[in-house]
This record gives C-alpha cells, sequence and structure tokens, in this order.
C-alpha cells in the first residue's frame, strides 16, 4: 500500500496535484490539496497518486509504500 503525505511548508497552492489526481486529493477552500481518504491510497487509484507527486512544482508532495 501507498500512503502520500503533503509538506504543507512547501505548497504554494498551484492546485495541479489536485487537477491531474481529482480522485485522490482535492483542494481546499484555502487552495491546499486534501486527501479524499484517510491512511492508505486505495490500490487501484496508486497510479493518480503518482501523477500528483509528479507534477508538483515544488515537490510538496511525496508517497512512500508501506
Amino acid at each position: 500500500m501507498m500512503r502520500i503525505h503533503i509538506d504543507r511548508d512547501r505548497c504554494e497552492g498551484h492546485g495541479q496535484c489536485a487537477a491531474v489526481a481529482e480522485r485522490v486529493l482535492y483542494l481546499d477552500d484555502n487552495a491546499e490539496p486534501v486527501p479524499r481518504f484517510e491512511g492508505d491510497v486505495p490500490e487501484h487509484l496508486e497510479e493518480d497518486a503518482r501523477a500528483a507527486v509528479s507534477c508538483c512544482p515544488v515537490a510538496a508532495l511525496s508517497a512512500e509504500a508501506d
């Protein structure tokens, strides 16, 4: 399983992650990404999570396997 981590200090609210992986993340009222679920990324959404991590222009997202 995979977990996605968001570095809130690094995030600048570009929103690319939520645009690329809307099934994994959404933007809150402050334009900060929020996971759509708690804990592990569902297996069928791991590819979307990887896409979100790779598109972040400030590397505020990371993913690690459990």
